[in-house]
C-alpha cells in the first residue's frame, strides 16, 4: 500500500527522476527569453509541452524556485540603499566596500545571495538562474502564487498514446473571461 508516500514513481529510479525535473525546469524556465533567429528556439515563450503526470510533478518544483527569487528580489531591493553607482573594481568603489555602508551592503544581500546559490544546486544551470532571478521575480512580483498553468492538449503522444499537456507560465496569454450577456430585460407593469 502506498499510503502517505507521495509523489510520482514514473517508471525511474530517483536519480534519474531528479535529473529528468531538474532539466525540464531549466527547459521551462529558459524558454521565457526567445532570440529571434536562431534555430531551434521554442515556437512559444515560456512554455513545454509534456506528459500530464510529469507536468503535474514539475509544477510544485517551479513554484517553489519562483518563490525563492521573489524573496530574493526584495531582499534585494531592501539592500539597495546601502549600494554605490561607483564602477567595480574602481577606487570609489574599493573605498565604498571597505566603508561601513558596503558592509551593511554585504550583510543585507547575503540571505539573497544563499537564495540564488539554493536554486542553482536545483538547477544547475546559471543561465535559468539568472533568468529566474532577473526576469521572473519582477514579472511574478505582485501575484502570491499559481505562477504556472497546465493545459491537456487533445492529441495523444504518437507511439505510446500519452495524455500531453502544456506547463507554461502564467500571466502573459491570459484569456480574459467575458461576461455573460443574461437576456433581454423585460419589465412587466402592475403583475
Amino acid at each position: 500500500m502506498r499510503h502517505r508516500v507521495a509523489g510520482r514513481k514514473l517508471g525511474r529510479n530517483a536519480s534519474h527522476r531528479k535529473a529528468m525535473f531538474r532539466n525540464m525546469a531549466t527547459s521551462l524556465i529558459s524558454t521565457v527569453r526567445i532570440e529571434e533567429g536562431v534555430k531551434g528556439q521554442p515556437k512559444v515563450a515560456g512554455r513545454i509541452v509534456t506528459t500530464v503526470p510529469k507536468a503535474k510533478e514539475l509544477r510544485p518544483i517551479v513554484e517553489k524556485l519562483i518563490t525563492m527569487a521573489r524573496k530574493a528580489l526584495k531582499i534585494s531591493e531592501a539592500a539597495a540603499k546601502y549600494g554605490t553607482a561607483a564602477e567595480r573594481g574602481s577606487d570609489a568603489w574599493n573605498a565604498w566596500r571597505q566603508s561601513e555602508q558596503g558592509k551593511n551592503w554585504v550583510n543585507s544581500n547575503a540571505s539573497a545571495l544563499t537564495l540564488r546559490r539554493r536554486a542553482f544546486s536545483e538547477l544547475r544551470d546559471t543561465n535559468a538562474v539568472d533568468i529566474l532571478f532577473d526576469d521572473l521575480a519582477k514579472r511574478f512580483a505582485d501575484r502570491d502564487g499559481g505562477y504556472t498553468r497546465i493545459v491537456r492538449l487533445a492529441a495523444v503522444r504518437l507511439g505510446d498514446a500519452g495524455q500531453q499537456a502544456i506547463i507554461e507560465f502564467c500571466g502573459v496569454r491570459d484569456r480574459v473571461k467575458s461576461r455573460k450577456r443574461s437576456g433581454p430585460v423585460v419589465e412587466t407593469a402592475g403583475i
